[in-house]
């Protein structure tokens, strides 16, 4: 079992955190211009048909776990495995559908420094600061982000109806970061429950900050494909190992 020391602090592996509230809304955008936004990356693009890839925006209140409590905004590609010998589109769904794909942790700010600390120098995840006004416990859920007074995304969305089965099930995606020219790959499961998943259901409103022009410019669309909530979220993060 590894250890890190963050802030002063000894940091156990794997991190777990046993409680989280969550919503997202997924996206689809032109592939070739999410490729362009990620290459930085030396991942590729996960393609769907019609020439798309998946962006997830998603808000996420961290109540119980390693890191202490913060609250949390991504912005998310699904990529192929770095492993993945095919490069056809049939491939791309086939990997999807059966969980061997990876998702790549474009953005994420948060509103704590230990949270930030850990999540650069552990996983390389390019956390940043920022200010979250958010609801995960109202009949709609809402969240907003600003930084240095601009807002960056206003995000709404009206949950749907509750996937079936009500105990938790365990998934997992390797998850991609890249900072300082390095890019890691973590090992991450989840067991959600209580989740209510719907098409569309989400209003989003981008502000004036570089993050915000930075989704408009991938084409993101004003419509969502799916939107879902999640009530109950436990997480496992083990170390990140360099690619």
């Amino acid at each position: 079992m590894s250890t890190h020391s963050v802030l002063g602090r000894e940091v156990r592996m794997p991190v777990r955190i046993r409680l989280a509230h969550a919503f997202l809304a997924t996206y689809p955008v032109p592939a070739a211009a999410a490729q362009q936004l990620i290459d930085y990356s030396g991942l590729r693009i996960l393609r769907v048909p019609g020439g798309r890839a998946m962006c997830t925006l998603v808000f996420v209140d961290y109540v119980d776990g390693d890191l202490g409590p913060y609250n949390e905004f991504g912005v998310s590609f699904m990529v192929r495995h770095h492993t993945a010998s095919t490069a056809s589109g049939f491939g791309d769904l086939r990997d999807l559908a059966t969980g061997r794909a990876g998702v790549l942790i474009h953005r994420l700010p948060v509103d704590g420094d230990f949270t930030l600390a850990a999540g650069r120098g552990i996983w390389g995840f390019p956390k940043e600061l920022a200010q979250f006004v958010v609801d995960h416990k109202g009949r709609t859920r809402s969240g907003a982000l600003h930084q240095d007074g601009q807002l960056i995304a206003d995000l709404t969305i009206r949950p749907g109806l509750m996937t079936p089965g009500r105990r938790a099930t365990t998934s997992s995606f390797d998850a991609y970061s890249h900072i300082d020219g390095i890019t890691r790959c973590t090992r991450w499961q989840m067991r959600p429950s209580g989740m209510r998943v719907r098409f569309g259901g989400a209003r989003l409103t981008l502000g004036d900050h570089p993050i915000a022009e930075e989704l408009r410019s991938i084409g993101l669309p004003r419509r969502a494909l799916m939107s879902s909530a999640v009530s109950r979220l436990a997480m496992t993060f083990e170390d990140a190992v360099a690619i």
